[in-house]
């Protein structure tokens, strides 16, 4: 989608500046949530790209407005509403107000490390041939679906070359919006920035992003 997490090209938000020595968490209730956002997520009722996805559809004003680990809560905060494990009067009142939703697992303190340590692959079998091998000029497409998407919009419609094949991984444009997996090819394209930023950027730099098959058609 195209909201506040999508900033790729866009001008007035000043440089980048790097804190010296910085803390992991600015504040205590960071390190909460980082925390809520791995337990929750251990339950088995929404997936990474689900939780990516509400994150990112915060307002955009909002979400360019707020601390990294503002969008975290904010994105566990809509999860749990949406499925109906919280309400707003709960969030107000900072207590259950209701009976609690029946989850398919429970993160254990003494499990924490171990399931962390083993993070969530998301390659899959290889079924099929691939449509593209490195070398290959593709151009991507231009879409702007309101759901989840890991094609950035600067880099829409844009030709590249595809510089690695990685696999098939779940396609998670699909995964996101509760669709299944629809494993996908998964390939590194690099473009130059030129064709993404234009003619007066430096002809030697390049930006590679990681894009699934259905993002991608050859380029005539």
């Amino acid at each position: 989608m195209n909201g506040g997490a999508d900033l790729g090209g866009m001008m007035g938000f000043g440089p980048v500046i790097e804190e010296e020595n910085e803390p992991n968490f600015h504040a205590p209730w960071e390190a909460r949530v980082l925390g809520m956002t791995v337990a929750l997520g251990a339950c088995g009722l929404w997936n990474i790209d689900q939780s990516r996805y509400a994150r990112e559809s915060m307002q955009p004003a909002d979400y360019m407005k707020s601390s990294y680990y503002h969008v975290w809560l904010h994105g566990i905060s809509s999860l749990l509403k949406d499925r109906g494990m919280i309400t707003d009067d709960e969030l107000v009142a900072g207590k259950q107000l209701q009976p609690a939703v029946a989850i398919k697992r429970k993160l254990l303190p003494q499990d924490v490390h171990a399931v962390l340590m083993a993070g969530g692959p998301a390659n899959r079998e290889q079924t099929g041939a691939a449509q593209f091998k490195v070398g290959d000029r593709v151009r991507t497409m231009n879409t702007h679906p309101t759901t989840h998407t890991r094609l950035p919009r600067y880099a829409r419609d844009k030709a590249g070359i595809i510089s690695k094949v990685h696999g098939v991984h779940v396609f998670p444009d699909s995964s996101a919006q509760g669709l299944g997996e629809a494993p996908s090819w998964l390939y590194q394209v690099t473009f130059t920035a030129t064709t993404l930023w234009g003619e007066d950027k430096n002809e030697n730099d390049t930006v590679s992003l990681d894009l699934w098959q259905p993002h991608l058609r050859i380029e005539s």
